[in-house]
């Protein structure tokens, strides 16, 4: 197949943005429906559940800053310079192997095929090991393609519409979930992971194939595809160490950034409200609003949550070029605080408000995750220039990123189904026993009943992301990688990656 008329027409944003289409898909309905699987439809343990919890935050942890070690210890280690197209094709490379891995995976999880204590550990390790190779190397290449901020946003912008394109799968998943009767729900699972692992592979191939000649034109016309250069910034000289670099010594020098630990403290708190948005979203809307507005209104409010978020990124990205990635998500914190704040004046009486709310909680803390990647990036330049490597380790800074904020992902469901045990006395494993489902059947609760378990959950509904905002603008207000040094950071690397030996 001839794909050199195809690459030529569009451009290279589109296929670097296209590859979030074919993860999203398949991960929004992972995040919806993986938990609601295992305890209604394969009936696991609380035991089992928390045992495979533990496990999975270590893996989940762990494998991030070893992938990153993996892909990029040749980078930390070498002291001749690297072409950044042959970084990218590796990353490329690996995106292509693993992508379709990563749509096998996910079809682990709706077929029984092992005792469920078993194959909820082995499926989430699993799934998380290929998402977080496929994340890794797609975030990396965010920082490997383009220095401006300008430039970055740009890729990101792409990275938004092709998400809020994956995310309609939400929607189109209410017509098939049934967990009395799977089989549908399976088959549209199905035929969701053929396409996510034949777009990879089909879009990896195009990448790879025309990345150096695309690469060749941006260089000639001075654009941000170059070569690594030396270590030479003039009045901020540093000598260059011939020893090679270790892991040892990598962590080190990642402890004494501080910019970076207050980045890791804050995506910690980020992601774990992100993940427990997802994962109890479906619970908070059939709990307090469910009885005031239709099924097919729940469900739509449910899948624009999950679309807006992308939708909306792209003003927060213009925003962005605007005002900086910093000051943006400093007011996004202030506006969660404040709508939580608005909401819990009204109470839980107003259903439309409270729909409103739970909707835009969830599409400002997503939109604040979506701009996360831009922050990273520029502590990539901020590690490259203030360590005057030879070349950025971007994989290895994403990867020791996630290590620290990872964690989140499995407090989320814990601590959600804790707080929801003690603020309204409803265990979801003794639910999904008698019920066959984790949402509690308030109909069978007489009135004083209904109204205190309708309470609980509004509380943890507001309580929650109070407590992050809070958390988030204390260690947000610690981050200095922004303005003047920011500015300086940029100008450094961008020096010199453009200046010739």
């Amino acid at each position: 197949m001839n794909l050199r008329p195809i690459t030529r027409k569009i451009p290279l944003g589109f296929w670097y943005g296209s590859l979030s289409f074919f993860q999203s898909m398949l991960h929004n309905l992972f995040l919806l429906y993986h938990i609601e699987t295992f305890v209604s439809v394969y009936k696991i343990d609380k035991t089992s559940f928390w045992i495979g919890e533990t496990i999975f935050l270590i893996w989940n942890s762990c494998n991030d800053p070893l992938f990153g070690w993996i892909s990029d210890k040749n980078l930390l280690k070498t002291a001749d310079e690297v072409p950044v197209p042959n970084i990218v094709q590796k990353r490329l490379s690996a995106l292509a192997w693993n992508g379709p891995l990563y749509g096998l995976s996910f079809m682990t999880f709706w077929f029984e095929w092992a005792p469920p204590a078993i194959q909820f550990t082995v499926c989430l390790c699993l799934y998380d090991g290929f998402l977080t190779v496929i994340d890794l190397h797609h975030s990396a290449l965010l920082a490997d393609l383009a220095v401006s901020a300008e430039k970055r946003t740009r890729l990101n912008s792409f990275c938004s519409v092709f998400c809020a394109l994956g995310s309609l799968s939400v929607f189109m998943s209410y017509l098939f979930w049934k967990h009395n009767n799977m089989f549908q729900f399976k088959l549209f699972c199905a035929i969701l992971a053929v396409i996510s692992m034949a777009g990879f592979s089909f879009v990896c191939k195009i990448l790879r194939k025309y990345y150096i000649k695309i690469a060749k034109n941006e260089i000639a016309q001075n654009q941000d595809f170059h070569p690594v250069r030396s270590c030479d910034y003039g009045h901020y000289s540093q000598p260059v160490s011939k020893t090679t670099d270790s892991m040892k010594s990598f962590l080190h020098q990642l402890i004494g950034q501080k910019n970076f630990i207050w980045f890791a403290l804050m995506n910690l708190i980020q992601v774990f409200h992100c993940h427990f948005n997802s994962n109890f979203f479906p619970l908070f809307l059939d709990n307090l609003v469910a009885e005031s507005i239709s099924p097919t209104a729940a469900s739509i409010l449910l899948g624009i949550s999950f679309v807006a978020p992308h939708v909306n990124n792209l003003y927060f990205l213009s925003l962005c070029r605007k005002y900086g990635v910093y000051k943006v998500i400093q007011v996004l914190f202030l506006v969660k605080l404040v709508l939580c704040m608005i909401m819990f004046s009204l109470g839980p009486s107003h259903v439309w408000m409270l729909c409103l709310f739970i909707a835009s909680n969830r599409v400002f803390t997503e939109g604040t995750c979506k701009l996360l990647n831009l922050v990273i990036s520029d502590l990539v330049d901020e590690d490259y220039v203030i360590h005057c490597r030879q070349q950025a380790v971007s994989a290895l800074m994403f990867g020791m990123t996630a290590f620290l904020s990872k964690p989140g992902q499995t407090f989320a469901p814990l601590i959600g189904t804790w707080l929801l045990s003690v603020q309204t006395g409803h265990d979801i494993f003794q639910s999904g026993g008698m019920d066959g489902s984790i949402k509690l059947d308030i109909q069978k609760l007489d009135i004083e009943s209904k109204q205190v378990y309708k309470r609980g959950c509004f509380d943890i509904l507001i309580y929650v992301p109070v407590a992050c905002a809070v958390l988030q603008l204390i260690a947000w207000s610690k981050f200095t990688l922004h303005g003047k040094r920011l500015r300086w950071i940029k100008q450094v690397r961008a020096g010199s990656e453009h200046r010739t030996v």
